[in-house]
């Protein structure tokens, strides 16, 4: 596959591109950790607009039982996002796009909590131009407990 991209950025590729084919149901594309702080909260209420006392008042979240905010599933489901470790780079120009995500919310996540996101290949269909990469998205906290299980789908160019 001949590149549309200036040749400095063909030198500087994280890791080397590789096709839907070279793909392998199983192989893991761990994401970083990160450790839930008032920042990543305060970013979350700006994005996403929600107001809700519980993901952001300690005082009503501790008078409900909870040792703090609780993160919103949502923000949880961010830390698995693909550009954030090398899938898309693996498969560079040949990613067309996400084009499903689905996920469960196992366990409240806390200020404090870190956070270990991972995804999965988990079904790899070719269709006559293109194949769908389905991949297990999950994230588990310090103690090993899964917080969140879902998936992401993606269409390639073959």
């Amino acid at each position: 596959m001949v590149s549309p991209l200036p040749p400095v950025y063909e030198t500087n590729r994280l890791v080397p591109q590789r096709g839907f084919a070279d793909l392998v149901v199983g192989e893991r594309f761990p994401l970083p950790s990160r450790t839930l702080g008032d920042a990543n909260f305060a970013a979350f209420q700006a994005v996403s607009l929600d107001n809700h006392p519980i993901h952001y008042d300690a005082e009503y979240c501790r008078a409900l039982g909870h040792p703090g905010p609780l993160a919103h599933g949502l923000q949880v489901l961010c830390f698995t996002a693909a550009g954030a470790g090398t899938f898309p780079h693996a498969v560079g120009e040949s990613l067309v796009g996400m084009i499903e995500v689905r996920a469960r919310i196992l366990k409240s996540a806390y200020p404090g909590d870190t956070l270990y996101p991972c995804l999965e290949i988990s079904e790899l269909k070719p269709q006559r131009t293109t194949g769908v990469v389905t991949m297990r998205a999950t994230v588990d906290n310090q103690r090993g407990e899964r917080v969140l299980d879902g998936e992401h789908v993606y269409l390639l160019k073959l």
